[in-house]
């Protein structure tokens, strides 16, 4: 090792012993009622519930606006055909097989 680096390394090692029992006498600074570790997470949590939340009203407000444009207008098609071609057919069976027409009597 350098002289010179020696004789630092020896001042800054006999300036912190000296240096030591004036920082062991000044006193820790005060924290104002820091929020304990679980009060810190609960907060944490409701933040990411809230985010988590919030996503999940956008998705579910994504997911309404594609059924009404992409798939409503396909399956209304389906919906119609079903309840003028099905239902007078099932209607017919039943009344062929039980003699009177059941469905309006349901409930």
């Amino acid at each position: 090792m350098h002289p010179k680096a020696s004789v630092f390394v020896f001042c800054v090692i006999l300036l912190m012993q000296a240096c030591r029992p004036l920082l062991a006498q000044t006193p820790p600074p005060a924290q104002p009622d820091a929020p304990g570790l679980l009060e810190r997470l609960a907060e944490h949590a409701r933040k990411v519930k809230d985010t988590v939340h919030g996503l999940g009203e956008t998705a579910l407000d994504f997911a309404g606006a594609y059924y009404e444009e992409h798939i409503q207008p396909v399956t209304a098609s389906y919906v119609e055909w079903a309840s003028n071609a099905i239902i007078p057919k099932i209607s017919d069976f039943i009344d062929r097989r039980f003699g009177t027409s059941h469905l309006g009597h349901m409930g």
